[in-house]
């Protein structure tokens, strides 16, 4: 049997999420674990998976601790799963979930494994601070000194200035920028205005409301640390109180990125559970989708791409594998990481220039229906814990295909160091 004649359907059975908190608020005092396992505890509880033995749960954090070297198997052995489950730790930062979802759906399609959960944890709020290296270095060979002088020529040179903390860093290692001054210059360089990101941003926070208020997101849900809704979603926001704001990566008079129309630090945690039709059937789940397509792609932000630009060319790469156009979806769920990241990719995908010379294709894209986009609300206004955010988009899509009875999903998340994955979801 060849490798094509093996390739089985990949359903997605269930989807679990904390609330998202802004960080320093709700969640200050949890760690990833504490929210990881509260995420799977959830899917445990509600789809009646108590004792059972999950073929692989793969899942990461992008923030995280030395502790955390074994964060999947250790939340894993915090749940009533079978603790013969295997654990497994993996990062891609903002894209960790959802390449974790990929992994375990190219095992269930060949017949690999049945049944896995792909998740994902961050907190801002837990931040690992260290020590600098020559202060570190100096403990480690303290702890080997077996002489009291010893241990005190080790001291030689010392100066206050290595007690300095040194917390982690926002800014890209190759070019020192955070990912909010890349943005920037994306769109400077796309002529993405700030009205046009506001107007997102606001959809984004009243598309989220209306979906909470007709009670979209309650099953969806696990309660953690008492939070039951996510915080940084504002309601009845306008435009007014958009424009109000100061920009925060470009404070000249030709910046654009704001507080409102740019994600926050959050914190929080989400799984999915993906399993074969066979799987599903024997444990009673629902198929709410089926994950038929991925990719992955990056591109060379160091060499002056858009740092957040390789979501297009996933996409595009995705499509010409699928044989599919960009429009033949009826919903788009594009991560708004920035909502000018949103609208670069947007317009790219237009740019009949860029998708000939860039994404190597022979016409423009061409442009989606808005309304189809994002349409419970995304990443703006619901928060952005990076590892968990693919794991959110994914429940987020299979559940409104469910409710819909049919229908395909494009997904679209952009990550740190110039990468992009992308999926496909159909009814």
């Amino acid at each position: 049997m060849n490798n094509t004649q093996m390739i089985r359907p990949v359903a997605i059975v269930a989807a679990t999420r904390t609330p998202f908190c802004r960080a320093n608020t709700a969640y200050a005092d949890l760690s990833n674990l504490d929210m990881l396992s509260t995420a799977l505890q959830g899917m445990v509880e509600q789809h009646g998976l108590k004792g059972k033995l999950i073929d692989e749960v793969v899942a990461g954090a992008v923030t995280t601790h030395s502790k955390d070297f074994n964060l999947a198997r250790e939340a894993v052995l915090s749940t009533k799963l079978s603790p013969l489950t295997p654990g497994i730790t993996l990062q891609q930062a903002c894209g960790t979930s959802l390449q974790a979802a990929f992994g375990i759906a190219a095992k269930i399609a060949t017949g690999h494994i049945e049944c896995g959960i792909a998740a994902g944890s961050d907190t801002a709020s837990d931040a690992p601070i260290v020590f600098s290296r020559k202060f570190t270095q100096r403990l480690i060979k303290l702890s080997k000194a077996k002489t009291f002088k010893q241990k005190l020529a080790l001291f030689k040179g010392f100066g206050l200035s290595e007690l300095s903390p040194v917390p982690p860093s926002i800014a890209e290692p190759r070019t020192g920028l955070s990912m909010g001054q890349h943005c920037e210059l994306m769109a400077k360089e796309w002529n993405i205005s700030r009205a046009a990101q506001d107007e997102l941003a606001q959809a984004s926070h009243n598309r989220a409301e209306a979906a909470y208020n007709a009670r979209f997101y309650d099953d969806l849900l696990t309660p953690c640390a008492g939070v039951l809704r996510d915080n940084n979603l504002r309601y009845d926001l306008t435009a007014e109180r958009l424009e109000r704001l100061n920009t925060v990566f470009d404070r000249s008079e030709n910046g654009t990125l704001t507080a409102g129309n740019s994600t926050p630090l959050t914190d929080g945690a989400a799984a999915i559970l993906l399993a074969s039709e066979e799987w599903a059937e024997a444990n009673n789940l629902p198929i709410l989708a089926k994950l038929t397509y991925m990719e992955t792609a990056a591109v060379d932000y160091v060499a002056g791409e858009g740092l957040l630009m390789a979501p297009t060319v996933a996409v595009a790469n995705m499509l010409c594998k699928a044989g599919l156009s960009l429009q033949s979806f009826s919903h788009y769920e594009i991560h708004e990481a920035f909502a000018a990241q949103v609208l670069c990719t947007l317009k790219a995908w237009e740019s009949e220039e860029y998708c000939r010379n860039r994404l190597g294709v022979e016409q423009a894209l061409g442009t989606i229906d808005r309304n189809k986009l994002n349409q419970v609300g995304s990443s703006l206004a619901l928060g952005h814990p990076f590892a968990a955010t693919g794991a959110r988009v994914v429940g987020t899509l299979a559940k409104q295909l469910n409710e819909a009875g049919k229908g395909r999903g494009l997904i679209s998340v952009c990550t740190a160091g110039g990468m992009g994955v992308a999926a496909i979801l159909e009814k």
